[in-house]
């Protein structure tokens, strides 16, 4: 029996059995085996030279977006209007069949925006050349999930699985699990807040289905079965995920207005070019990028080329400023100054560990190099003999 039919049948045998007190426990074990197995089904085959038919692209910019959806949801048109690289589109299915990249300049930043062929339902199972598109949006910054306005609710939920199924986490943040292999020692097992969806006992058999018998496990909060489970597998992505509703020039106001009030969404049209800045606006929203200006000593602030920071790479502290200009630069750093919306006045004195905002101006002042033995009379190394009697006068003073 391969991974896929094992994995269909322990989802048949989840859905046939009752959720309560009693089978809670039985759940769990079901749950471990299905992601073992998965993550069995990403790994590449044994004996395979590697490589393989990706699309992957070279990152460019200071941020990337990956579009996924359906096929013919509007991804290629939404592309070329945003980018201005041309992507065909047209009225058939699959018109995009490999990954298109394109470049947005929106606030003195430019961010990559790739158009990925549709992807189906089985996607993560391989059905379309799935894993393909599902790997490029694993190496983004943002996922704008394109949805048809006209189509019925569950292309979302449809989506969501799929990217789930292979390690994607759309809009959650990591589970507060400390999770450490041992080599003996047993299980040790804390917690520092009351757990109400799983106890001692299920964690035990959880981690005896992965074979793990030495581990020290601590929950700082109410986390649920699949939340351990990820923090065993170790391999999840968590990534942020708007969902862009297309085509909503073919639906009524109604529909426009509740689909507009769920979270995480924007509605758009890219046939009358509606609300496409609003768009543009969340997805800087979401990227969290800072942008820093530098000021050389002296001189007015260069506000041409700024440096971008973000969370998602590397960080916005003064600390991640300096290694973003040169690695050398944090030894050779005194303080910076710092003007703008993070500092409490201006210039603000600020060490390594000050957090930087959107169109800060930071002047880094460097450490002064100790001139060699000091000066006038202060000298501490000197060339005159050591003993007093052999010591040369010094002239008198002119009057």
């Amino acid at each position: 029996m391969g991974i896929i039919e094992r994995i269909k049948e322990i989802e048949a045998e989840m859905a046939r059995t009752q959720k309560n007190k009693a089978t809670e426990y039985h759940l769990g074990q079901l749950k471990a085996k299905i992601a073992k197995l998965r993550t069995q089904l990403l790994e590449p085959p044994k004996g395979s030279s590697g490589g393989g038919d990706g699309f992957e692209v070279t990152k460019y910019g200071h941020g990337r977006v990956a579009l996924i959806g359906f096929p013919s949801v509007g991804k290629s048109t939404l592309l070329t209007m945003l980018t201005g690289t041309h992507s065909e589109a047209a009225s058939y299915e699959f018109t995009t069949l490999t990954c298109i990249p394109g470049v947005i300049r929106y606030n003195d930043t430019k961010i990559q925006l790739l158009d990925l062929p549709g992807i189906i339902e089985g996607a993560s199972e391989g059905k379309g050349r799935g894993r393909q598109v599902i790997a490029v949006a694993k190496s983004s910054d943002l996922v704008l999930m394109v949805l048809d306005a006209s189509k019925s609710e569950g292309h979302r939920q449809i989506l969501t699985k799929e990217l789930e199924a292979v390690g994607l986490r759309l809009n959650k943040r990591p589970p507060q699990i400390y999770f450490k292999k041992k080599k003996t020692g047993g299980i040790s097992f804390n917690t520092t807040a009351p757990l109400t969806r799983i106890d001692e006992k299920l964690c035990y058999q959880i981690l005896h289905e992965y074979k793990i018998h030495n581990a020290e496990v601590l929950f700082r909060e109410d986390a649920t079965v699949d939340d351990f489970i990820d923090v065993i597998e170790g391999n999840r992505k968590y990534i942020k995920c708007v969902y862009v509703y297309n085509k909503i020039d073919v639906v009524g106001i109604d529909d426009v207005d509740r689909l507009a009030r769920q979270p995480n969404s924007i509605v758009i049209s890219c046939n009358l070019k509606l609300n496409l800045d609003r768009l543009l606006a969340r997805m800087w929203e979401e990227m969290g990028l800072v942008r820093v200006y530098t000021k050389p000593q002296g001189q007015q602030p260069d506000f041409d080329e700024p440096f971008v920071l973000s969370a998602d790479r590397g960080g916005c502290t003064v600390e991640d400023f300096c290694n973003h200009v040169h690695k050398t630069l944090v030894k050779d750093m005194k303080y910076a100054l710092v003007w703008g919306t993070s500092a409490r006045h201006y210039p603000q004195h600020c060490g390594l560990s000050h957090r930087l905002e959107d169109e800060d101006v930071v002047q880094i002042v460097k450490k002064k190099e100790r001139e060699e033995g000091g000066r006038g009379r202060f000298k501490t190394h000197s060339n005159a003999p050591a003993r007093i009697a052999d010591r040369e006068k010094k002239a008198p003073l002119k009057q």
